[in-house]
């Protein structure tokens, strides 16, 4: 009864104050079926309006998820061209002090992403960076050998978790949301959530054959809530039995849910430059899953950038567009609630079979000739034909919803 009554205090509390927040894991190689780990961000914020760009670094080129109206100089999740990949997300509990004008973790990562080729280079480059850090956050990161771990950071220092220790990470993966395990106790928030990707992941993990696309479809776009024990997507807890609405709140997958990003990583001796950013931008359920390397470096698919009209993402805007349709309601409280049976029906689909269908043809798509580029390298010429394809995949897709 005390725990409950816990979530339940946390669950109150995180309506008011969880407008920054995100779901993230390292999935090391030991449960992939092709032994490379994953890096995935959930990413809930105010900003509905997301895209890729690509930098020019200090000392590496990197692709960056970044807000439409920033111009640079911050990304909240990005690769570069060693294979170092990063990620954050906020954390409540580890702050020890009344330091105001923080949430300099976009910075911080963006200048990481410049100049660190591993996670050597990340420890160094905290360690050296002037304080405060003007941050309350957890970093993962992996990088081109071998490295995975997560760095929980306030102002002052930092604590490695590493996810190939099998003391700390035994069964392979680390999950994170919005608290830290070496902050204070029963504080933070995002810990239905955190449940909720633990009950998800731990089914699948023993099988050891989690993809990129498995964490699209089971942890992106799931609507199971942990706490409260329902699955709007199983028949049983269906919306449609009622009106077909629901409440949005403490599933993986938000109104504030606006990308979600699963970075596949390299196995040791393979080339960095076949890290892959995989990206969905916008609302996952109704976004749809594209992959990106930093090598192609200006030339990222058109759906995915700054579009010629607009700093928005075409892509972008239309996952943007179903979710406002299914969150109509404006007055009152009206906001906090979702008409599911546009998510999801038993008579059409709902969008979400659509923009998963589409994700199974890129990833069909991209799957003969990536396995060939881990053995030749990244033919660029092959990379920009597959892009225009993938193209039309989502620009059909999106015209037919």
């Amino acid at each position: 009864m005390k725990k409950i009554l816990i979530f339940l205090s946390i669950f109150t509390f995180g309506i008011i104050v969880e407008s920054i927040a995100c779901t993230s894991a390292i999935i090391t190689g030991k449960i992939t079926p092709d032994g490379r780990p994953l890096l995935w961000k959930h990413r809930d914020t105010g900003e509905d309006n997301n895209r890729i760009q690509f930098f020019k670094g200090k000392k590496y080129d990197f692709l960056g998820l970044v807000n439409s109206p920033d111009t640079s100089g911050i990304v909240w999740a990005g690769t570069n061209s060693a294979g170092f990949s990063i990620i954050n997300t906020a954390s409540y509990n580890l702050k020890e002090d009344d330091l105001k004008n923080m949430d300099m973790e976009g910075v911080l990562m963006f200048e990481a992403l410049s100049q660190c080729k591993n996670l050597e280079d990340f420890e160094k480059f905290l360690n050296n960076r002037k304080k405060p850090l003007r941050v309350e956050a957890n970093f993962g990161v992996i990088d081109a050998e071998g490295g995975a771990a997560y760095y929980e950071v306030n102002n002052q220092k930092f604590t490695k978790v590493d996810a190939n220790d099998p003391k700390i990470a035994p069964e392979g993966y680390l999950i994170y949301t919005n608290f830290s395990y070496t902050g204070r106790m029963n504080e933070g928030m995002g810990y239905i959530r955190f449940r909720t990707a633990s009950d998800i992941i731990s089914k699948q993990a023993p099988f050891c054959n989690i993809t990129p696309q498995w964490i699209f479809n089971n942890l992106s776009r799931s609507f199971y809530h942990s706490l409260l024990g329902i699955d709007l997507l199983k028949p049983e807890f269906s919306p449609e039995k009622g009106t077909g609405w629901a409440i949005d709140q403490d599933f993986i997958p938000r109104k504030i849910s606006t990308a979600s990003i699963v970075f596949q990583g390299i196995k040791k001796g393979e080339n960095p430059e076949m890290t892959i950013m995989w990206t969905i931008l916008g609302y996952p359920p109704a976004g749809i899953a594209f992959p990106l390397w930093v090598k192609a470096g200006d030339n990222q698919p058109s759906v995915m950038v700054k579009s010629t009209t607009s700093n928005n993402a075409f892509a972008c805007d239309q996952a943007l567009r179903l979710k406002n349709l299914t969150f109509s309601l404006k007055r009152g409280n009206g906001s906090k609630y979702m008409n599911f049976n546009l998510i999801y029906n038993s008579k059409n689909g709902g969008y979400m079979s659509r923009t998963i269908n589409a994700d199974s043809s890129i990833f069909l798509l991209f799957e003969r000739n990536i396995e060939k580029w881990r053995v030749n390298g990244l033919n660029l010429h092959e990379l920009f034909e597959l892009n225009k394809q993938a193209e039309n995949i989502v620009i059909k897709t999106y015209s037919s919803i």
